[in-house]
């Protein structure tokens, strides 16, 4: 998964100690998409027209374990019911910083599935 360079200036931010919205459980989301179209670094949200949605933490994530971070989701019968194709990890439920994007096919959701989806980004030096 590539961080964006949002993410990467938001990370720098923090560091500073400058003033930034935390991607903890009041304003961590998932969010998924219908689009295809290739990552690119400059790309501050999903890339579909229509279809994609962000969707709130569930009750204790986003967790983390010594440098491994956690975010999931529950996406309900009513949502996001189209082929996913991309996600991101975003501090706000619309604008806000997108810290990732990942463009890759994980099937077609329909009304008559809940799906759950987990993140791990793990923090690594080279």
């Amino acid at each position: 998964m590539a961080l964006t360079n949002a993410g990467r200036n938001h990370i720098a931010q923090a560091i500073l100690g400058e003033a930034v919205t935390a991607f903890n459980n009041a304003n961590a989301y998932i969010g998924v998409g219908d689009s295809s179209t290739a990552f690119a670094g400059s790309q501050t949200d999903l890339q579909a027209a229509t279809n994609k949605l962000r969707k709130a933490m569930d009750a204790s994530y986003p967790t983390r374990a010594t440098n491994v971070l956690t975010f999931r989701a529950t996406f309900a019968t009513t949502d996001a019911n189209y082929a996913w194709q991309e996600w991101g990890i975003f501090n706000a439920s619309s604008a806000g910083t997108m810290l990732s994007r990942k463009v890759e096919s994980l099937g077609t959701k329909t009304s008559a599935q809940s799906w759950q989806m987990t993140v791990d980004i793990t923090v690594n030096n080279p």
